[in-house]
């Protein structure tokens, strides 16, 4: 796929979307059309997600359409069940952010700009990353169980729909003096550690809700996961780890990191767990593994730094330009 400004050709797309995640669906799917159209692209087809199939189908029915880009558009969930049905696949995603706090979209730098999301896809910036698969769901960013899947559950929708993620944070207070779980973490063949930890996250990317990246040597295509063993006790013990990774330090306390390809939590007591933001059922155990290369995604740029928001400022003025010209504005 070319990335550079010259030879582009216009690729057929397709847009799956969750039309619970939009305000205005028509106006949506107007200025979708008409950017993509004025960028010498065919206009995209367009695929609704349903409380049964949150779009995974719909993904894969655009895949045998024959398309080059797959947009996903909704929040967590609808990211997520694209990532499953393009797996594999030499068809690229391209992510318009529509839900709160979407955690792909934070690590490629989007935030909820549509604009961006359109740009980033026409200029054609690929790189492969790597996807981490637990039974049929698959992921980009990270897998957790524990109190991070306890924050996203006690979220409300309508608290994040008034502030975004910063809603998380009030989430996350409810349950900072939890008893913590004990677990056994058994990565690739080496011998199990047991561990007394209130969140267990298994990285693909490092960055969190927010834009805060919690791992810094986290790379999405170094065919590794990142594991961080979260254990603080206290309030004081929170607040210190929570200090150390918003000054981006290189050692934060009340924090283990391991690395591996194959990883299984099995934890004493049922835990919350979640993909990406997006929660799964709960259970004892997490298995995640990671299949090296298996998706095309859409970024600022394709130079392979472990940043994916690289250039994301300057494409996104770019892409108010063209939405801009696109309108005649």
């Amino acid at each position: 796929m070319d990335a550079g400004e010259g030879g582009r050709r216009g690729l057929r797309s397709a847009v799956v979307v969750n039309p619970v995640k939009v305000d205005d669906l028509d106006e949506l799917r107007r200025v979708v059309d008409e950017t993509l159209t004025a960028a010498g692209w065919p206009e995209p087809l367009w695929y609704e997600t349903t409380v049964e199939d949150p779009g995974r189908g719909q993904t894969e029915k655009a895949v045998a359409a024959g398309v080059d880009v797959v947009f996903a558009c909704g929040g967590d969930g609808t990211v997520m069940s694209c990532v499953s049905g393009l797996v594999g696949t030499d068809v690229a995603l391209a992510v318009l952010p529509q839900g709160t706090g979407n955690l792909l979209a934070a690590n490629l730098g989007l935030s909820n700009d549509l604009a961006a999301g359109l740009e980033v896809a026409v200029e054609q910036g690929r790189r492969r990353l790597d996807v981490g698969a637990v039974d049929e769901h698959h992921f980009v960013v990270m897998a957790g169980m524990g109190f991070d899947a306890q924050m996203l559950a006690d979220t409300s929708e309508t608290t994040k729909a008034r502030i975004g993620w910063p809603a998380y944070v009030v989430g996350a207070v409810r349950h900072l003096r939890d008893r913590p779980m004990k677990v056994r973490i058994r990565i690739d063949d080496r011998p199990p550690l047991r561990r007394r930890a209130r969140s267990v996250l298994v990285a693909n990317v490092g960055r969190l809700q927010g834009g805060v990246t919690l791992l810094t040597e986290a790379e999405p295509d170094d065919g590794y996961f990142d594991v961080a063993v979260l254990t603080p006790n206290t309030l004081r013990h929170w607040l210190e780890l929570g200090w150390a990774v918003i000054r981006r330090r290189g050692r934060v306390p009340r924090m283990e990191v391991l690395r591996g390809r194959r990883v299984e939590i099995t934890s004493n007591r049922a835990q919350p767990r979640e993909l990406d933001g997006d929660l799964i059922e709960p259970g004892r155990s997490l298995l995640v593994q990671i299949r090296p290369g298996a998706l095309w995604l859409c970024v600022p740029r394709p130079a392979q730094a472990p940043d994916l928001a690289d250039d994301a400022d300057a494409v996104a003025e770019r892409g108010e330009r063209r939405v801009e010209e696109a309108r005649g504005e």
